[in-house]
């Protein structure tokens, strides 16, 4: 039927994860493309979630998106915090991330334009333990607490891709915890470069030893000794303060079973 919406367990995200594609073609049905939702000012839309919701669901939450910018270093909120906004990303990369009382960090999960920060305010709750802090530069929009809980008593599709997703997280912080724990540095960091690659969408990953060391939990020599092994095998090259993959599929091959088991929470969703 023409119009039809398709929602998001029914469409993929190819490699280039600002395009939304159909799977079942010739049908007449709604494709929503990056860049044909925009906010009230006209800034367009690129986060998969808002691009997968339904028309009317948008509608009710188009008024309450603030465009920002996400420089890097930015932090969106503090862990143990009150929670202000949620943030939708369009480009870049989010970090949520333990903080111990003695300033010693590690990152718990990550975020691009797949998903939305905030999670705990689309369950109804009002504090995250985790800090959500920007790593690599983008922008993207946020909505206020308050207005996002108002607006999902009356959007149930919107109301159903924010708790999957939060449940999505949820496994991805729990998969990053059994890794962090249970794998050595050079297949968590191949894990890492992996899924920030899926979000990034680039081969260069404008990051430094001491930020990975920082998310990995890890000293900086570790990161420096697994990341030299990974460039001997030639998977990836490593300039001062970038990363560049340059054969993804065997990284893929040298990953841990962790990447694998949270892209397959991705997929479920369509989101990936």
């Amino acid at each position: 039927m023409a119009g039809e919406f398709i929602p998001a367990s029914a469409r993929v995200f190819g490699p280039d994860p600002s395009l939304v594609r159909m799977v079942v073609e010739n049908k007449g049905l709604q494709v929503v493309q990056s860049g044909e939702r925009t906010n009230t000012e006209g800034k367009p839309v690129s986060n998969l979630i808002l691009l997968s919701i339904s028309d009317s669901d948008y509608s009710s939450l188009r008024p309450h998106l603030e465009y920002v910018s996400l420089p890097n270093h930015l932090v969106l909120h503090e862990g143990g915090g009150k929670l202000e906004f949620a943030y939708f990303p369009n480009r870049g990369l989010i970090s949520l991330v333990v903080v111990m009382k003695d300033g010693k960090t590690a990152e718990a999960g990550i975020v691009g334009n797949e998903g939305f920060t905030g999670t705990p305010a689309s369950v109804g709750l009002s504090r995250s333990p985790l800090q959500a802090v920007v790593q690599i530069t983008g922008d993207g929009f946020r909505v206020e607490v308050a207005a996002l809980q108002n607006t999902l008593e009356s959007t149930p599709h919107l109301q159903l891709m924010l708790s999957r997703y939060a449940v999505v997280q949820g496994m991805q912080v729990a998969q990053t915890a059994a890794c962090n724990r249970l794998h050595g540095i050079e297949q968590r960091l191949v894990r890492w470069l992996l899924m920030t690659q899926d979000r990034v969408d680039s081969e260069s990953l404008p990051i430094t030893h001491d930020f990975l060391a920082t998310m990995l939990g890890t000293d900086r020599p570790s990161v420096s000794l697994a990341a030299a092994v990974l460039q001997k095998k030639k998977l990836i090259e490593y300039a001062r303060g970038a990363v560049k993959i340059v054969n993804r599929k065997k990284l893929e091959d040298s990953a841990c079973e962790c990447y694998g088991i949270t892209q397959q929470y991705n997929g479920e969703l369509g989101l990936k």
